[in-house]
């Protein structure tokens, strides 16, 4: 295949299947039949959609609807949804991994503890690096667990998601999302070649007050006892590159990272409607938790005002794929909002996402995956993100809010109250 054009046209036909809606999607098929039209509606979807196995392809999108209270109505559809189809979930960790984050700054109220407190990190194992405390002038700059929140979400940094992880503690993460009721999510490693012994260690931590003085620190903390693998051997590709060498046998992911896509839709579902979401998968936040992240969620790195991020290195688009294709020319549109957490490793791609325009009182939720790596070598760095994977991102994205702006509703939306609840 020679892959899809890298720009559409901003007129995308919309399909007539308005009155052919499937109600009652079945979560436990992943079919759907509106969901399927639609990718096949459109020739440069089908492209991708026609081969679908070899793309590893899943796409959930749920439709939203307003009742005469202006509540939500969720009806899911799928395409291809199988949590036992491995995917790399890479930087798609770094929301759970805030969000518990956050609790456990909650929890350490009573010490003084803030998401603006500064923070420092120790070393005590192998594979740890330090963070000093540094009184920083600006508090842009300072080390704290606000400011590596806002440079996971709007840039996805790596080491910013390390510090976070080295906090909560690989055991404790993972038990505190079991317990909202994501069982089979496994956050075991850092982003930076540690081996799974050395991910199983975490750092120490120390919490300082405005001026210098230690409110709470952490020893370090290791897992005794190593998590299994939800789904059993994992192996990709037909080889992988490691020191400069190309090792002709699948690359083992077994004990890598582990995020179905429906667990992550769901995490960010409750970020953005809380209100709305069982009782026992409820996170311990604040409204000025929920705030915060969805401001830093929806908000490009230039649009946020976080100053370490006002060069043009980090565009618009940097982390929008879904709709704009993380294209550097792409102009955000001020009336449509893109509240998403990204992922991009080994020929991976994906992206989950709760869009909204609030003058065409359309909203949905859009959450894909995809795998792109023609030669079928991992770590060559040789993937087709640019020519298969964000254009097929955008053109999804641009189809099925297509199709919501003309979808008939009985209710139309208010968003205005979710749209002004948020916070830096």
């Amino acid at each position: 295949m020679s892959g899809l054009a890298s720009s559409y046209p901003d007129q995308i036909p919309v399909p007539s299947l308005l009155a052919k809606e499937n109600s009652n999607e079945n979560k436990a098929t992943g079919k759907s039949w509106l969901l399927d039209s639609l990718l096949h509606s459109d020739a440069q979807l089908a492209a991708v959609v026609n081969q679908a196995a070899k793309y590893e392809l899943q796409i959930i999108y749920t439709q939203i609807d307003r009742d005469e209270k202006n509540q939500p109505h969720f009806t899911q559809h799928n395409f291809q949804l199988d949590a036992h189809q491995y995917f790399d979930p890479a930087s798609l960790v770094k929301l759970p991994t805030a969000i518990v984050a956050l609790e456990k700054v909650n929890s350490l109220r009573h010490h003084g503890l803030t998401r603006r407190s500064p923070m420092a990190t120790g070393v005590a194992y192998r594979c740890q690096t330090p963070v000093p405390f540094i009184a920083a002038a600006d508090s842009d700059y300072q080390y704290s667990i606000g400011n590596y929140i806002k440079r996971m979400l709007l840039v996805s940094d790596n080491n910013a998601y390390n510090r976070l992880y080295e906090f909560v503690g690989q055991r404790p993460l993972n038990e505190r999302l079991a317990s909202l009721g994501y069982s089979q999510v496994r956050i075991v490693r850092r982003f930076a070649p540690c081996d799974t012994t050395a991910n199983r260690h975490t750092n120490p931590v120390a919490f300082y007050d405005p001026n210098g003085h230690i409110i709470y620190s952490q020893e370090a903390a290791s897992n005794t006892k190593p998590f299994d693998a939800p789904i059993g051997h994992v192996a990709k590709g037909k080889a992988y590159k490691a020191g400069g060498k190309v090792i002709r046998q699948p690359y083992d992911l077994t004990t890598a990272n582990y995020l179905p896509l429906q667990d992550i839709t769901d995490m960010l579902k409750a970020v953005m409607f809380p209100t709305y979401t069982a009782k026992a998968s409820h996170f311990s936040l604040t409204n000025t938790d929920y705030q915060f992240l969805r401001y830093y969620l929806h908000h490009t790195p230039h649009s946020s005002g976080f100053i370490p991020y006002h060069s043009a290195v980090y565009f618009d688009a940097y982390k929008k794929y879904l709709y704009y294709g993380r294209r550097k020319t792409a102009v955000n549109r001020p009336d449509l909002r893109i509240y998403n957490i990204v992922g991009m490793s080994h020929g991976y791609l994906a992206d989950v996402a709760y869009i909204a325009d609030s003058t065409q009182h359309a909203e949905f939720m859009l959450s894909c995956v995809l795998y792109t790596n023609e030669d079928g070598i991992i770590n060559d760095g040789v993937y087709e993100y640019t020519t298969v994977g964000l254009p097929f991102m955008e053109r999804l994205g641009k189809v099925i809010y297509k199709y919501e702006v003309n979808r008939s509703k009985r209710y139309i939306a208010n968003l205005s109250e979710m749209f002004s609840a948020e916070s830096q």
